[in-house]
């Protein structure tokens, strides 16, 4: 696989982040419960991944149920007239249907009118792809305040007698509200694809083919977890670095690391490789599992909620996964 990274872009996006909710559901799959489903145990999952349970959502809970949850915890904890939000963004591998959007749902919970709503599917980047496409909505002048959402029902295409792939994912939803500001926070932007190695985390849909070659799992997630190991950890360490070399940045500049939460091994070894402290890189594996596009504003909502990330500090999100994608950001926090 090629690591196929350009430069990254200069983003100063006159944009802000004012506002953050989450949402998991109640339902909790622990080791031992996986453990009584499939050859595994406690041990052996925290071990290779640092996972302890993961939430389930409910057989008639769906992702715009999560993402709705979400957006009212946002709504709750920073008052906003929701007839002001004029743009909505759901970053989502697990519509509840094909079509209508997630997005769609979203707005007519809350009555939002005359507003942009769309879904995004970029996998695990899908969150920091969402964020960097509200940033450039917003330079246009266009738009005022964009929802941006990652929210995945991941149980419901995982395949729970696979023992590689049953142990790692996930429900949960988190939501932020993107406003524009008179200072640009949104400082650096990077994006990179390598379709070539797509083959490697997928599930399959319509087409039971890749590249002439038979696709398996019956919409189940099928993954080559080895090659996307090597794949993210060589390629996102360097992806960080291009972010904060175009902002004029060193690494210890840089006050936390957000990457998507696969597993917590691969983030400590991003975090060797970067050269930066493990315990400044922030996560949500370890009781949600790996939540695909809601990993990284579930990390984000932790860290507020328990007073980590405050006003001023430099973040760095970096997203990645099926596609193979990813997306990074370079941003002031601002709430």
């Amino acid at each position: 696989m090629t690591s196929n990274l350009q430069p990254a872009a200069r983003f100063v996006s006159a944009a802000a982040i004012t506002a953050i909710g989450s949402y998991v559901p109640e339902a909790r799959l622990t080791n031992d419960d996986l453990s009584r489903m499939v050859d595994t145990n406690d041990e052996w999952i925290v071990r290779r991944t640092g996972i302890y349970e993961r939430r389930i959502a409910a057989s008639d809970e769906f992702s715009s149920d999560l993402a709705i949850r979400a957006v009212r915890d946002l709504l709750d904890r920073y008052p906003t007239d929701a007839g002001d939000i004029d743009g909505i963004i759901v970053a989502t591998t697990t519509p509840d249907t094909p079509f209508p959007s997630v997005a769609s749902y979203v707005q007519r919970a809350f009555g939002i009118r005359a507003s942009l709503a769309f879904d995004l599917n970029a996998a695990c980047a899908g969150f920091v792809s969402a964020l960097q496409t509200a940033g450039g909505l917003l330079l246009t002048g266009a738009y005022r305040k964009i929802l941006v959402i990652g929210v995945e029902t991941l149980s419901k295409i995982t395949n729970y007698e696979d023992r590689s792939t049953c142990i790692l994912f996930g429900d949960g939803a988190g939501a932020v509200l993107v406003e524009r500001a008179e200072e640009g926070h949104f400082l650096a932007s990077h994006a990179a694809t390598d379709g070539e190695g797509g083959i490697h985390v997928y599930a399959s849909g319509l087409s039971r083919q890749w590249n002439g070659k038979p696709l398996e799992g019956e919409g189940r997630i099928v993954q080559n977890g080895r090659e996307v190991y090597k794949w993210a950890v060589s390629t996102v360490p360097v992806g960080v670095r291009r972010l904060l070399e175009n902002a004029g940045l060193a690494i210890d500049q840089l006050d936390w690391f957000v990457p998507h939460s696969a597993n917590l091994r691969m983030i400590e070894a991003m975090c060797e490789r970067l050269d930066f402290p493990y315990e400044q890189a922030l996560h949500s594996a370890t009781y949600y599992g790996n939540t695909s596009s809601a990993s990284i504003p579930l990390a984000l909502d932790l860290a507020v909620r328990d007073g980590r990330l405050v006003a001023g500090q430099r973040v760095a999100l970096y997203g990645f996964g099926s596609g193979l994608t990813q997306a990074g950001l370079l941003l002031r926090w601002t709430i």
